[in-house]
Order: structure tokens, then sequence, then C-alpha cells
């Protein structure tokens, strides 16, 4: 499921090492903001990894879930396009 994820981390070297965690996920689209398209057992991996990446009394972390209708409502006002994940992969 397409799934968009943002964060505010207080701490330069934790926010790096979510950052880079992420790039494992997704494509980022701003500073803090993912773009995802990830199953079930995916994202519930994601959620308990990030759950020990950050301190949770001073970071935060919201992932929104969208579904299809959901994704092709999404309005971009500048540069940028929603990411789109291909149809297949190869191994």
């Amino acid at each position: 499921m397409f799934t968009i994820i943002s964060y505010d981390i207080v701490i330069d070297k934790r926010r790096t090492r979510v950052m880079k965690y992420l790039l494992g996920y997704g494509s980022r689209v701003q500073y803090s903001v993912f773009e995802c398209d990830l199953t079930a057992p995916q994202f519930a991996t994601l959620q308990r990894d990030l759950a020990l990446l950050i301190d949770r009394t001073t970071d935060s972390v919201r992932c929104y879930r969208l579904d299809a209708a959901a994704v092709k409502q999404i309005q971009i006002i500048g540069q940028g396009a929603v990411t789109e994940v291909p149809p297949f992969y190869m191994n």
C-alpha cells in the first residue's frame, strides 16, 4: 500500500539513521518525507524498527497509508511527482 512517512527528529545523528533506513523502503521526496509502497509485513517491520531508532519523548514519525483512490487524489504544487512503483520486479 502506498505510504507517506514524515519525521521530525531532534538529534542529527538519529535523523540521519532514520533517513538512511527509510532509503531502503522508498523514495525521499522532501527533506523529511518519503513515499513508499509497502506490504503489510514490510509496514509492520518498518514500524518496529523506527520505534527502536527514535526517541519517543522528543521525536515524531508519521505514517499515512493511502489506498489507490487516495493516491490518485494527491496534488503537487511546484516541483515533483508522486512516486510510481514499477508493475513488476526483476531478480
